[in-house]
């Protein structure tokens, strides 16, 4: 790792302070002494690689504590490896410093860091800091094992197949609601559930067994199940109506006029940080997971929600 460090550190005193422990030994990370890593072997596996970046005023609020910063950095990034039905066992990092975040600010960072690297069991195997004008963005490039050929692609659903989906669906475009203060959460659920998504690693083993074909819900619904049916070559019908909800979200549904345009909001706002698949009609559905569609013959995704087929949009964020 190399770059400028916090106030009073240079570089390498940032690095063997702040980021050197996060290795937690790992031979190949030789202390963050050296410009590469060298990754272990496992026999009978593939290592599945993703990387994703978070920006500030993009997809996290500005000012956001830094520490949840760190983690929800960690938490999308694993929710990749989640729905490769990965084991994820190493990191590398990168920041860019926005001038004027302090030596305790970078602190607080690399704290939020550590503690969900040592949660997941992940080691941080390198990486580089910068410091920027711009705003305060981060990335983290996330390893994981999988047995071999048994990473579970976008491109595997077929005619027949059932669509289920993981846990909720809406606490993540709440959450951000309630924290711009737009709607009310009382009991913090929903904010909690945006700021700190709860990457599904427990999933694997069912997705190892029943899944076709598997996407994260990060940018929406509805539209990482549109990535599922262009990988597959098919046509995936989504029911709303069928969403899992937890209670704010239900409670939020309840009171509003027109509830298409409400189920909607909830299937295509993203940052839920679920898994959604595809599985065949014959397999057991495992606990935890809701069947809301089917895959059939064609392109593209159908949509119904308050019983009636409606034009989605874009079905969820798009980076232009």
């Amino acid at each position: 790792m190399s770059g400028p460090g916090p106030d009073r550190l240079d570089e390498f005193g940032e690095i063997e302070r702040l980021f050197r422990p996060l290795t937690r030994g790992a031979a190949g990370a030789f202390d963050l002494k050296d410009d590469a890593a060298v990754l272990p072997s496992r026999k009978g596996h593939d290592i599945v690689v993703t990387k994703d970046a978070i920006v500030e005023g993009v997809h996290f609020p500005v000012g956001e504590a830094p520490d949840l910063v760190a983690r929800k950095l960690v938490r999308v990034n694993l929710s990749d490896l989640a729905a490769k039905a990965a084991e994820p066992f190493a990191a590398f990092l990168f920041v860019a410093w926005p001038n004027g975040l302090g030596a305790r600010e970078r602190e607080r960072f690399a704290m939020g860091l550590s503690a969900d690297l040592e949660a997941y069991g992940v080691s941080l195997m390198g990486g580089d800091t910068v410091s920027t004008p711009g705003p305060f963005t981060a990335s983290l490039t996330a390893m994981g094992w999988v047995p071999e050929r048994r990473m579970v692609r976008r491109s595997g659903a077929r005619p027949g197949d059932r669509l289920l989906v993981s846990g909720t669906i809406g606490d993540g475009t709440l959450g951000l609601a309630a924290v711009r203060g737009e709607i009310s959460d009382t009991e913090g659920e929903l904010v909690y559930r945006y700021r700190l998504p709860e990457p599904r690693l427990d999933l694997r083993d069912q997705l190892r067994r029943i899944a076709t074909a598997a996407a994260d819900v990060s940018d929406g619904l509805i539209a990482d199940a549109r990535h599922v049916a262009e990988a597959s070559e098919v046509r995936i019908c989504i029911d709303l109506d069928k969403l899992p909800l937890s209670r704010g979200a239900a409670t939020w549904l309840e009171q509003q006029a027109d509830i298409a345009a409400a189920l909607l909001r909830l299937g295509s706002g993203g940052d839920d940080y679920e898994v959604v698949c595809t599985a065949p009609p014959g397999v057991r559905k495992p606990a935890g997971f809701t069947v809301i569609g089917e895959v059939v013959e064609g392109d593209g995704v159908e949509v119904r929600a308050a019983g009636t087929v409606i034009d989605p949009g874009p079905g969820g964020w798009r980076h232009t």
